[in-house]
């Protein structure tokens, strides 16, 4: 089961050495094991992720924290290529906090987008669900937006 570390014993606890194991991260997070080896694989933490002499991946609440923010970010639209760019900023330590800065404000601008275009959206859905009941309520919905019109 690739590492020992899905089908393990300690699978949602601690870990025995005071770190924690992938399957208490993957519990913390929402995020599926395949999720967090695939995480891991691109890069994408902080820190390369120790293991245990017998191989299963010890995580700390750093990482933890740290995932629940990927998870925010890629949940609002961020795409992980970004993210990374995001990562080795971080990970590369202090001096580029102008760019960290520039990278997360246009996230946050895209965001902020994102939201006009669904609050327009959401607008025009309130106007149809308010026509909808009104013809239901007058008893004249029969015909509204039929597939053909009505002879």
């Amino acid at each position: 089961m690739g590492g020992g570390d899905v089908g393990s014993g300690d699978r949602g606890m601690g870990n025995s050495a005071g770190g924690l194991s992938i399957g208490r991260v993957a519990e913390a997070t929402g995020m599926s094991v395949h999720a967090l080896r695939f995480f891991e694989r691109e890069g994408l933490f902080l820190r390369p992720i120790p293991r245990t002499s017998g191989g299963q991946r010890v995580y700390d609440q750093a990482d933890v924290d740290w995932l629940l923010l990927c998870n925010r970010l890629r949940d609002s639209g961020m795409p992980i290529a970004t993210i990374r760019r995001f990562a080795d900023l971080v990970r590369s330590g202090p001096g580029n906090e102008t760019e960290r800065l520039a990278l997360l404000r246009d996230h946050e601008q895209a965001v902020r987008a994102k939201i006009a275009e669904l609050t327009a959206d959401l607008a025009v859905i309130q106007d149809k669900v308010r026509t909808y009941e009104r013809h239901l309520r007058e008893g004249t919905a029969v015909g509204l937006w039929a597939p053909t019109p009505p002879a």
